[in-house]
């Protein structure tokens, strides 16, 4: 056993963020995001898809300002879907942050969460077959749908030759990816790794799903608000470049945060009704993991979707987990601000989490109306606010009852 600078209590490798990527609905890069979040802004709108006559109007956020010939040749958009794209925009950005360069890659993993991948295509491919009663589909359908594709271009961009592979769980996505990537890291498979998650499926297909599931917001996404109706749909992703803390040292590279701990579970009861259990079970784990104590962690990223079960239930889970803490505790939710990216949205929130910690900075939740005595806690309601917090916690709980959470610690 030992412990220090560069290895855990355990002896195992302490595990550091290096660099960070993303793409949201404020737009293409980390700077766009974070001058979003800290001015409490919101990319979502109301967004209309339609097909043969239909439409359907819900609020969404979608990059603002994408234009995909601005960053990627005729060539290679011909296999690459949005989500792929996004992907590999974030992936450059936190590559380039950490100051390393395709040599420093070889031997990296890439580890990435994605709910839906193609689903653009796959929409597509379903009129062209079906509506239209072609015969073939197009002969790039599958490269652009499946999930790994993601992981493809990055490895290919950079000459990444280590494994690499996508975890799909709905909106655990990106924190189960994150906490399975720390743990190749922390116990030698690989000295860093690229990880976090990606998404684009804000299509006529997945808004109709959502609608007829009753979980999409009538007006917008306000988590732990009186008056909220549910979700928003959103695009993106969050790329995080982790390696052990010896390699940062050695390197001389900026260290942002510490993967202090992570901690994953089941709700083993409902595949769409969040529980209590299953949330404090992963949230109890991160902490147990990290060596850290309910009362060190002075922010936590909510799964916050909106919707009035979602936001009941997670409150509970804040006073089971945090006790009286948790009166004192600022547990905002990001997904007021970009909507819900499924695959990419554990990424994009822990990213908001780290920026957060080491710039003194609470992320708001936006959208605000009033309190709800169902959601007794500091949502930190629309307007960033300056706090300086030594830990925190991001989490995510998605449908069929799975659970992450991550706790993060400054270095």
């Amino acid at each position: 056993m030992t412990g220090g600078r560069y290895r855990r209590p355990d002896g195992s490798h302490r595990v550091v963020v290096t660099g960070v990527g993303a793409v949201t609905g404020f737009g293409v890069g980390l700077p766009a995001f974070w001058q979003g979040v800290t001015e409490a802004r919101t990319a979502i709108q109301p967004t209309r898809r339609t097909f043969e006559g239909m439409e359907v109007i819900r609020p969404a956020a979608t990059v603002a300002g994408y234009r995909p010939l601005d960053h990627f040749s005729e060539a290679q958009l011909l296999t690459c879907e949005p989500f792929v794209q996004y992907a590999l925009l974030a992936a450059n950005e936190a590559i380039a942050a950490a100051g390393l360069t395709s040599a420093d890659l070889t031997d990296a993993a890439i580890v990435l969460g994605c709910g839906g991948g193609g689903e653009i295509s796959r929409e597509e491919t379903a009129i062209h077959l079906f509506a239209n009663r072609r015969p073939r589909a197009h002969p790039t359908t599958v490269p652009r749908t499946n999930h790994q594709a993601a992981c493809g271009m990055i490895a290919i961009e950079h000459e990444i030759l280590g494994p690499s592979f996508v975890i799909a769980t709905g909106c655990a996505s990106g924190s189960h990816a994150i906490s399975q990537a720390a743990m190749m890291v922390r116990h030698g498979y690989a000295e860093r790794a690229l990880t976090g998650g990606t998404e684009a499926n804000v299509i006529y297909a997945v808004m109709r799903a959502f609608d007829a599931a009753r979980t999409i917001a009538s007006d917008t996404c306000r988590p732990f608000s009186s008056g909220r109706s549910g979700l928003a749909l959103g695009e993106g992703s969050g790329i995080l470049v982790i390696e052990t803390m010896e390699s940062a040292d050695r390197r001389g590279a900026p260290v942002l945060a510490e993967i202090a701990g992570f901690g994953m579970s089941s709700d083993a009861t409902d595949t769409v009704q969040p529980t209590i259990r299953g949330p404090v079970r992963a949230v109890m784990q991160a902490l147990a993991d990290a060596g850290l104590n309910t009362d060190e962690i002075g922010y936590l990223n909510a799964h916050g979707t909106g919707t009035p079960l979602n936001d009941r239930v997670e409150t509970a889970v804040a006073h089971a987990v945090f006790g009286p803490h948790a009166a004192r505790l600022m547990m905002s939710s990001t997904k007021s601000q970009i909507g819900h990216t499924f695959g990419a949205a554990g990424a994009l929130e822990l990213i908001a989490t780290i920026l957060g910690l080491t710039r003194g900075v609470a992320p708001p939740t936006v959208n605000y109306q009033g309190a709800d005595p169902d959601c007794d806690i500091d949502c930190v309601p629309n307007e960033a606010r300056a706090h300086r917090f030594g830990a925190a916690v991001s989490q995510s709980f998605a449908f069929g009852g799975v659970n992450a959470a991550i706790a993060v610690r400054a270095v």
